[in-house]
């Protein structure tokens, strides 16, 4: 099951990566009878009829019928979008100001905690008489 739902989407980024649309395969019988139609009309042969519609020649050709909107692969939404940007770096210095050490005067007293006025506690560890 893991292999086909693997050829699945291999499938479809191929279709996706080639701009194959569903609209695409539904117009392959209109691109059929066209060429159909240059080999009656002028005697094309289906690779000559694929170079006049979409080669070289495709720009000369494109007036001459009304059929062309229909064949696939025809539709300009092929976007490609490039974006100039340009980054420019600012100069910035970091200047290292070396600033003396003054010795912050003592403003506070400890005073220990310890006290003789206090009675000795019960669990206290034992001592040496």
């Amino acid at each position: 099951m893991s292999k086909l739902v693997a050829i699945f989407y291999t499938v479809l980024i191929l279709f996706q990566s080639l701009n194959i649309s569903f609209e695409d395969v539904s117009k392959f019988s209109a691109l059929m009878e066209h060429a159909s139609y240059h080999q009656k009309t002028y005697g094309d042969s289906f690779f000559d009829f694929l170079s006049e519609h979409y080669g070289e020649a495709s720009v000369a050709h494109e007036n001459e019928h009304s059929e062309h909107e229909n064949l696939p692969f025809k539709h300009n939404d092929h976007n490609c979008c490039h974006i100039n940007t340009s980054f420019t770096l600012q100069n910035i210095e970091f200047t290292n100001s070396y600033e003396a050490f003054f010795e912050i005067p003592l403003n506070f007293h400890y005073k220990e905690s310890f006290s003789l006025f206090e009675k000795p506690s019960v669990f206290q560890p034992p001592q040496f008489a």
